[in-house]
């Protein structure tokens, strides 16, 4: 607050607010709108003609929008059930020949045995270091365990069913599955089919979980071959406990069962890499005394 008095008007300008209470512009307006006179017949109606077709055209463009987006729907949904159908032949195929390599192994270990035998060689050995690989069909009794997404829930913004994040089965959940099923006494184990190995590798793209580059979905069964009680001990585990919170905190669905027989397929055989000579730059070193190749010295510790 300042020390300055308000600011008064005098009665002069009141007196002039109320005798001309129009803007000056106003009232230039209004006296032109007088002197010219009413509109025309002929105005009038071309005044409502240029509105009528203003809003013809509006009403045009928004109807031509409409079904452009309408017509673009079946169109988007028409490619992609033609790629949904594209990947399940081609799937087919791959299974086939998958199938076809299948009988060949099969045939080639026959022969492969029959020859060992007859030159009295261990074919047991052979068939042995194939189960350790993975490289050979295998049966016996195990467990079963089923992981699935929650089930899905309705958007209340889109109205469509949609699943959460929290409750989607993540490749680092089936990665803790098959290491927990190892750790129990599994002897092989199969997800969705696929047979892992020592190099097996599950990770994820995109929104899609690869099992060695195979595309696999929910749900998923893991297969695991080994002791009669696998299904208690991974039941009885931290892991198995974790993902039974996993149902009532995010829906995930779960489940293990004990089976008297299962029966894993072969895993693909494994590609063989060679050991080459990395190559330098300086001299290769002179050959040592005792015709061994001369190992580098470590200076020190790791």
């Amino acid at each position: 607050m300042t020390g300055s008095t308000p600011r008064r008007y005098g009665s002069d300008f009141l007196t002039e607010m109320f005798r001309n209470p129009l803007d000056a512009g106003y009232a230039e307006a209004a006296k032109r709108r007088a002197e010219r006179g009413p509109d025309s017949v002929p105005r009038r109606a071309a005044g409502r003609l240029a509105r009528f077709v203003v809003l013809v055209a509006t009403g045009f463009l928004l109807v031509v929008a409409y079904h452009q987006t309408i017509a673009a729907q079946p169109e988007s949904s028409r490619v992609r059930a033609g790629l949904v159908t594209d990947v399940r032949n081609r799937q087919h195929e791959a299974d086939q020949l998958q199938q076809q390599a299948d009988r060949l192994r099969d045939d080639v270990a026959r022969q492969r045995d029959a020859a060992l035998a007859a030159a009295g060689n261990d074919a047991g050995q052979m068939s042995r270091l194939e189960l350790a690989t993975g490289t050979s069909k295998v049966r016996g009794p195990g467990a079963v365990v089923r992981l699935a997404d929650a089930n899905p829930e309705t958007d209340p913004v889109t109205g469509k069913p949609s699943v959460k994040k929290s409750g989607i089965v993540l490749d680092r959940d089936l990665q803790d599955v098959t290491n927990e099923l190892w750790h129990d006494g599994a002897e092989a184990i199969a997800i969705n089919g696929e047979r892992l190995t020592a190099t097996s590798t599950i990770r994820k793209a995109g929104s899609t979980i690869l099992v060695d580059f195979r595309p696999i979905s929910s749900p998923y069964q893991v297969a695991a071959i080994g002791p009669t009680d696998l299904d208690k001990r991974f039941g009885a585990s931290r892991t198995g406990q974790r993902f039974h919170a996993y149902i009532s905190a995010y829906g995930m669905q779960l489940s293990v069962d004990r089976q008297d027989e299962l029966t894993l397929a072969a895993a693909p055989d494994p590609q063989l890499h060679y050991a080459e000579p990395v190559p330098s730059d300086s001299p290769s070193a002179p050959p040592s005394r005792s015709g061994t190749s001369p190992v580098p010295s470590s200076p020190g510790g790791r």
